[in-house]
């Protein structure tokens, strides 16, 4: 055998020895498409998760946190097969990131602050899974004020009593579902599929069509603009797919009506109104979640499910774990990793057969710094933001293990607007690793709903070359991208009035959508009252909210005034644009009241219910 026949034999042998996997790969985030029932041949699923909701009560001192999700097998009976976790982690408020860089640069150094600070964080968390459909055991762990066990009849207000004498509400059951929001118009806006029409979940292509995101229908859009023939296109009756050649749109203007007015794609009607969900709700005291309640003031915190792995129930779910996006090392670093090992094992045989001693500690010490390099990368897949790192750092580690994680959810919008719930995508808090997607996503919706805003006489943050229509725009390079959204992610979310800030002798910076988003959890200020994105009051319309970044909320007018986050609920500014109808895109009130004592919220709609159409 020739020497180089021989080296590149031992660097393969070298690369098997140092790659061979001594367990599975540790990742395990999965698509909740698979768990998503917009799509026709995906059913309903107990593992979809829908909202958190967080905010304080009792002037500060305590905290409510409510996850929601799929009532399967109905509401208030619970599917024996789930674990749902719901953690918190407060920490002291800081000084705003950034303050005065509004840089790329900066943007990622705050993407790896993130990291760094998540990938050492240790949460407390509620677990509940269960023994019957109706009979719910819940774990608070690592709480310190102490851990609880109980097992709870669902459907009923508990309250259990903490080692540290906290007082602990519980409610485990079903609910009137409080997301009031016209998914349709949401839908419509970014021409999703299968909203509209029969789309199975295997028809990647045909989800998001190929034509531009708009606030306003495009002339000649058939597909999805408002049909009067077919009112209820979108609002539960589908359509067949029509062919491939007929999934597109050549048009170049906007949709007006006689009176030159614009078609709004938001019809302002609840899409959830008598529909119900389960939900699992707590309310606890802050010094319950901290030792020191008196400069912990912000809660952040997240949900998960999980399914039991024997139990088959969710399919698609690769078990060797989805890659994250974002970075081609750390989707293949053990690849990446094992190729520089075997170079660098290569170098090093090599550099034994140079002349001159100089030129041979050259050459070594090149291949032992590339298998070193090699070796580090390799490592980078093994800590990986997972189901493998939350096993780790759980309490009940043994009872995880048996479980896979499928859905997360902290911010209203980062999955269905933003990582457009995409398999590798579904990191929950660990969403830093999505920061460049974050940035190119965002320019894409810009494109489409920068220019629809500006035609209605608004002023927008998004930089579109003042275009008249919308256009379908997708970016590769974050640096091309990102001065497109720079005022968007930096401009502050200003509030409406000061309501929200009920402590005036604490300052509390504005927040921006950059800090918002990432990391992907409700970051709870005991000092407001929650209203997002201080939180997550119940009676918040968020997808107003979110649509408000869009705006200028920096730039007054000639009169001084700024546009805020409710300025697209404000009945008297909707009446003076010139579409139709004139509503704001989502409903103000939820289709229920809410309750003014635990658990907050509605009760559910009896099951036989029907809403009558609006």
């Amino acid at each position: 055998m020739s020497y180089t026949r021989r080296s590149l034999a031992i660097a393969l042998v070298t690369l098997v020895a140092v790659l061979s996997p001594n367990r599975s790969s540790p990742a395990d985030h999965n698509d909740p498409n698979a768990v998503n029932s917009i799509f026709s041949d995906v059913p309903q699923d107990a593992a979809d998760l829908y909202d958190l909701f967080g905010y304080p009560v009792d002037d500060g001192r305590r905290v409510v946190v409510a996850l929601t999700f799929a009532a399967v097998p109905r509401a208030g009976a619970f599917d024996t097969d789930m674990l749902y976790r719901v953690l918190m982690a407060p920490n002291p408020r800081v000084a705003p990131p950034m303050a005065n860089d509004r840089s790329l640069e900066g943007l990622l150094k705050y993407f790896d602050a993130v990291k760094d600070k998540y990938l050492r964080l240790k949460a407390s968390e509620m677990r509940v899974r269960f023994e019957s459909p109706t009979r719910a055991r819940v774990d608070f762990i690592d709480f310190p004020g102490g851990s609880i066990a109980q097992t709870i009849d669902v459907d009923k207000v508990q309250t259990v009593r903490a080692g540290d004498g906290s007082d602990i509400k519980i409610f485990v059951g079903g609910r009137d579902d409080a997301f009031f929001n016209d998914l349709p118009g949401f839908f419509r806006s970014i021409n999703y599929a299968p909203q509209f029409y029969h789309v199975p979940r295997s028809m990647v292509d045909v989800r998001e069509l190929k034509i531009p995101k708009t606030l306003l229908e495009l002339d000649g859009n058939a597909l999805f603009n408002f049909d009067p023939q077919n009112p209820r296109h979108g609002q539960g009756v589908k359509k067949d797919l029509p062919p491939a050649s007929q999934l597109t749109w050549a048009g170049n203007q906007y949709k007006k009506d006689e009176h030159g007015n614009y078609r709004f794609v938001y019809s302002g009607k609840d899409a959830q109104a008598g529909k119900n969900i389960n939900a699992i709700v707590v309310e606890l005291p802050l010094s319950y979640l901290t030792k020191s309640p008196a400069t912990d003031r912000i809660v952040n915190a997240w949900g998960e499910s999980w399914v039991r792995t024997a139990s088959g129930k969710i399919d698609n779910i690769p078990p060797e774990g989805a890659m994250l996006p974002g970075s081609v090392f750390l989707e293949h670093a053990w690849l990446f990793g094992g190729l520089l090992i075997a170079l660098g094992v290569l170098w090093l045989l090599v550099a034994a057969r140079r002349r001159g001693a100089r030129l041979r500690a050259v050459h070594a010490i090149a291949g032992g710094v590339l298998v070193v390099a090699g070796i580090v990368l390799a490592l980078l897949y093994e800590v990986r933001p997972g189901q493998q790192a939350e096993i780790a750092r759980a309490s009940q580690a043994d009872e995880l293990k048996a479980y896979k994680l499928i859905d997360t959810d902290g911010q209203p919008f980062a999955d269905a607007g933003l990582n457009e719930r995409e398999n590798a995508r579904q990191v929950g808090p660990y969403d830093f690793v999505l920061g460049r997607h974050f940035v190119l996503r965002l320019a894409h919706l810009g494109w489409g709903f920068g220019p629809s805003v500006s035609a209605l006489g608004l002023r927008g943050s998004f930089n579109h070359d003042n275009s008249p229509i919308s256009v379908y725009k997708t970016y590769d390079s974050v640096v091309e991208a990102f001065p497109r959204v720079a005022k968007m992610l930096f401009q502050p979310m200003t509030m409406p009035d000061d309501s929200w800030h009920l402590h005036k002798n604490v300052d509390i910076p504005v927040r921006r959508a950059f800090e918002v988003f990432v990391p992907n959890v409700a970051s709870i200020d005991m000092d407001t009252n929650g209203s997002w994105p201080y939180g997550r009051r119940l009676e918040d319309q968020v997808a107003t909210r979110f649509l408000s970044i869009f705006l200028d909320m920096e730039t007054p007018d000639a009169s001084g005034n700024r546009y805020n986050i409710e300025t697209l609920s404000n009945q008297a500014a909707l009446d003076t644009l010139p579409m139709e109808p004139k509503t704001p895109p989502n409903p103000l009130k939820n289709d229920k009241e809410f309750l003014t004592s635990f658990p907050y919220l509605a009760d559910p709609w009896p099951v036989d219910y029907t809403p009558a159409a609006r």
